[in-house]
């Protein structure tokens, strides 16, 4: 690490620490500062008096925070709560102004300081004592510009928190909408669990994992891909109403609406079906949309009134309106292919039939056409392995996803409860991992083992953290609602 190499404005910040040990004020041996205001609380109190009250107000406020901006003898500083001028009187402490002046934007800086306003009515801190807190040994971004190179903003997210307002705003907003998720489960009595992130077996949905090594055992290992059958052993085991909120993992393609890593919500219910989980999914996304204001939003150029209740419409009608292929028509899988030969979809081997084939149909011409909050349900089994059939209908399954503004926010089930339906259900799936599908659940006969001592009738659901916060948030891209998103490796 000897070889580094630093701008101009590194070597004169590295210069100027070098000078404040030497004269034994090396900030970075200062353990705490005290508070007794934040940026909000100061101007919530301050800010209706005059300027004439304020010069007879001694009260010593004692603020922490960042330079943001610093102009002749005045400055900017900046907490978690906001922002806050700050004034140095060069007349009458010529040696503040002094220590003030060898100040750099970016420096963590403690403040004594008593209220007043400028000429021009701004609330300012009157500066008695600076204390540096924190040298910043590099320079922030061009303040007129502000952090607007996107590979930057996500490599270096502190930087972008520093600068921007609207990525502080929504990373709060964030937390706010899990906090008031976990509210709502909790008001209707739900129970919240923690499964392993470690497993044996591949299952819960279809995906691609992460593989690791466990030494100690000698085993290998899956990062989750779900947490859906742990879960339901626990509703096996007599729990009736669980979840999980926490990390997921894919090792999958990355877009838009994909990361590597995402945070899901999966919840199960004994003794209810796909109905309760439609009425579930309503009332937890009314409930966060109305403890944050946002009960009709606005998703680009997409109004939504979340007060108005959702559409559900049956996979196949999806299609039907979206490019006009019955596919209650079609019922042979020779057709179905000559099909998706007509309308450019390509197909793997383990995808040659009707099942598979209407899921492609949906995907390509029906998620972009439900904008509206939509429950598209009855999926074909071939996609759904883990749903309980249709009773009239046994090619198609008691599931349903949310899809709003052409994005899924959730998948549910009525949960297969049969162990020899399950069986014969993951059998099938060893034999699509055998055509070529690396997506593929895997025979898990500890879940299986666990059915044949009885689920009741089960529904449960799964919703997509992320996507829903993208959505309150107004964002297009999963990678700006995520603190840390994965990137490609930086070329040097």
């Amino acid at each position: 690490m000897n070889n580094r190499k630093f701008n101009d404005q590194e070597l004169v910040r590295r210069n100027k620490l070098f000078n404040l040990k030497k004269n034994n004020s090396d900030p970075f041996e200062i353990c705490d500062f005290r508070r007794n205001y934040n940026s909000c609380s100061f101007k919530n109190k301050y800010i209706n008096l005059t300027k004439e009250q304020l010069h007879e107000i001694k009260d010593e406020v004692k603020i922490a925070g960042r330079i943001l901006a610093i102009r002749k003898t005045f400055g900017l500083i900046k907490d978690f709560f906001g922002k806050v001028q700050f004034y140095v009187n060069k007349k009458e402490n010529p040696q503040l102004f002094l220590q003030f002046s060898s100040l750099d934007i970016g420096d963590i800086i403690g403040i004594f300081a008593t209220p007043m306003k400028t000429n021009t009515g701004e609330l300012t801190l009157n500066v008695k004592k600076i204390i540096l807190l924190s040298k910043s040994l590099k320079p922030l971004p061009e303040k007129w510009h502000g952090l607007s190179d996107e590979e930057m903003k996500i490599r270096q997210r502190y930087v972008d928190l520093i600068m921007n307002d609207d990525s502080m705003a929504r990373f709060i907003l964030r937390s706010k909408i899990i906090s008031f998720i976990r509210q709502f489960m909790s008001e209707n009595k739900w129970y919240e669990v923690e499964t392993p992130i470690l497993q044996s077996t591949l299952g819960g949905a279809a995906a691609k994992p992460f593989i690791t090594h466990h030494n100690v055992l000698d085993r290998q290992y899956y990062l989750r891909i779900a947490t859906e059958l742990p879960l339901k052993m626990l509703i096996v085991g007599g729990f009736e109403k669980v979840f999980e909120l926490g990390r997921v993992f894919r090792n999958e393609g990355m877009d838009a609406t994909h990361n590597p890593e995402f945070t899901s919500m999966e919840a199960y219910c004994a003794y209810s079906s796909l109905e309760d989980m439609f009425n579930f999914a309503e009332e937890l996304i009314r409930y966060v949309a109305k403890k944050i204001n946002s009960e009709r939003l606005v998703y680009k150029d997409i109004e939504i009134d979340f007060n108005k209740k959702f559409t559900r419409k049956r996979m196949v009608d999806v299609i039907k309106e979206s490019c006009g292929i019955d596919f209650d028509k079609i019922q042979d899988d020779n057709q179905a292919i000559e099909l998706s030969k007509k309308h450019n979809i390509d197909l793997l081997q383990h995808e040659m039939n009707r099942g598979h084939i209407i899921a492609k149909f949906f995907e390509k011409y029906g998620e972009q056409n439900c904008q509206q909050p939509t429950f598209v349900y009855e999926y074909p089994i071939e996609v759904s392995p883990l749903a309980k059939k249709v009773k009239d209908n046994p090619k198609f399954t008691q599931r349903f996803e949310l899809f709003i503004c052409g994005k899924e926010l959730a998948n549910a089930f009525s949960e297969l409860n049969d162990p020899i339906d399950q069986f014969d259900r993951f059998e099938n799936q060893l034999n699509e991992k055998k055509l070529g599908n690396n997506e593929a659940n895997e025979m898990d006969m500890d879940y299986i083992s666990a059915l044949e001592y009885g689920l009741p009738p089960t529904g449960g659901i799964g919703f997509g953290i992320d996507r829903l916060i993208m959505l309150f948030s107004n964002s297009d891209n999963i990678r700006d609602v995520l603190l840390f998103p994965h990137t490609r490796k930086k070329n040097n």
